[in-house]
């Protein structure tokens, strides 16, 4: 039997046969014992900063457990393979995957004709990062460019404020390739690395499936969900500005 834990109060979904793409920023890796603990330490301040971004999703999915796993615990064999396959990866119009949170129901295992693997049939719920349009969030300055600005957090890359949406008198400096705010007699620098507050306004979903006949093979990939950003509105942008007031 399988102890459910306590409900957060999430937002829930439910999704069936889905592409999953990669996404950029979340590390998974094979962690030492005090590297992982250090890593979880992290990532749960992360995820409580983050609470109010965060929904539940639930997903049916077939998980196929390898013969090198047999030695694992059942559930333990069935929770590494759902975190190999969906942490860090984006479903679309669901969001990024973070991590399993707990698995609902698995059937009993069925070794599949000629590969040896048990094919396990289970309903588990998801950690997906997705914020609200509207939602206020903090970041920090990954890069700039004549046509905006890109954000990042502690785990998500692709957020973007275009030029539209920064206040009125900002302005693009080619030679040290950053936006200047020039307010009233003031120049105010949107320097590389320094955190910032701003707003969600939109998403962007591309679906990362193989290239057809049409499509050239060598066009840029795009990211599979970007955030776009303002930081237009007072009290937005660059945090030192408004917090230091």
């Amino acid at each position: 039997m399988i102890e459910r834990r306590k409900e957060l109060p999430l937002e829930r979904q439910t999704v069936t046969n889905f592409p999953v793409h990669r996404s950029r920023g979340w590390c998974t890796s094979l962690l030492s014992e005090g590297a992982a603990l250090a890593f979880f330490s992290a990532a749960f301040k992360i995820l409580w900063t983050l609470r109010n971004t965060l929904r539940l999703t639930k997903i049916a999915d077939l998980v196929q457990i390898a013969p090198e796993d047999f030695s694992k615990r059942s559930i333990d064999a069935i929770e590494d393979n759902i975190n190999a396959k969906y942490s860090n990866k984006v479903i679309q119009k669901i969001g990024l995957c973070i991590c399993l949170y707990d698995l609902q129901w698995a059937s009993e295992g069925l070794i599949g004709h000629g590969t040896g693997l048990v094919n396990v049939n289970t309903e588990f719920r998801m950690v997906v990062f997705r914020p609200f349009k509207g939602e206020v969030m903090i970041g920090r300055i990954r890069s700039s460019t004549p046509a905006g600005i890109n954000l990042r957090t502690d785990f998500f890359d692709d957020i973007f404020v275009p030029f539209e949406e920064l206040p009125e008198g900002a302005e693009y400096n080619h030679s040290e390739q950053l936006w200047i705010w020039n307010f009233d007699e003031d120049r105010l620098f949107y320097d590389n690395h320094e955190m910032v507050r701003f707003q969600v306004i939109d998403e962007e979903w591309h679906d990362q499936a193989p290239a057809g006949p049409t499509q050239a093979e060598d066009s840029p990939l795009k990211t599979p969900y970007r955030i776009k950003a303002s930081m237009a509105a007072e009290g937005l942008g660059v945090c030192l500005w408004w917090d230091g007031a």
